[in-house]
């Protein structure tokens, strides 16, 4: 680990580095969605708590495989934290959310791990839940987003035809928009956000 990867890992200094960013990285979803409805939240890699803000109103979990992360989010927020990995963790019987978010998590991880990941996010999947997914997209042409994406600590930003193969393997599209996020007049990072929803057996479609 590079020294500029361990500091960036330590959780106050993690969230003073993204939360210039966090509505921006959020923007789609808060555009489409109404997160005052969001009854049961799992956020899926939540870091030291980023996005544990918006969801004050819901019965909210949030799971990520850093223990120092998790500690630092529960004693912030006192909400529900669970140091684990989403792929083996047991939730408990019936245990279903209808609104599961996975923010900048999957360009860390190969292709494999992350089909491990879109498949535990969706058997957490209630009926009528959908999964909401943002990620850093590996742009095609050369830029400052795209010189970012390269340097970025995850190895495995993507480009978009290759996100979106991912995603439909895993689930059924319900949107898929690309967007920039950075500072005014400056594009750092281009990202994508994925709705979906669980496939269901024989087609038919659940809600």
């Amino acid at each position: 680990m590079s020294l500029a990867t361990g500091i960036l890992e330590h959780p106050l200094v993690y969230r003073m580095w993204q939360s210039p960013f966090v509505a921006g990285k959020l923007a789609p979803v808060l555009a489409h969605n109404d997160l005052g409805k969001a009854r049961r939240v799992l956020d899926v890699g939540c870091g030291p708590g980023t996005n544990t803000a918006y969801f004050a109103r819901s019965d909210y979990l949030g799971i990520d495989i850093n223990p120092h992360y998790v500690a630092w989010a529960g004693r912030r927020y006192g909400r529900r934290f669970v140091a684990a990995d989403v792929t083996r963790y047991q939730l408990p019987d019936g245990e279903r959310f209808d609104f599961v978010l996975v923010n900048s998590l999957l360009h860390h991880l190969c292709t494999e791990e992350t089909e491990r990941i879109l498949a535990a996010a969706a058997r957490t999947l209630a009926p009528d839940g959908f999964i909401h997914i943002l990620d850093l997209v590996l742009p095609a042409e050369r830029s400052l987003a795209r010189w970012i994406a390269e340097r970025d600590r995850g190895d495995f930003a993507r480009p978009l035809d290759d996100w979106r193969r991912l995603f439909e393997r895993a689930f059924e599209i319900v949107l898929f928009e690309p967007y920039a996020v950075g500072l005014p007049g400056l594009p750092m990072w281009n990202m994508v956000y994925c709705k979906g929803r669980a496939k269901a057996e024989g087609g038919v479609l659940p809600g």
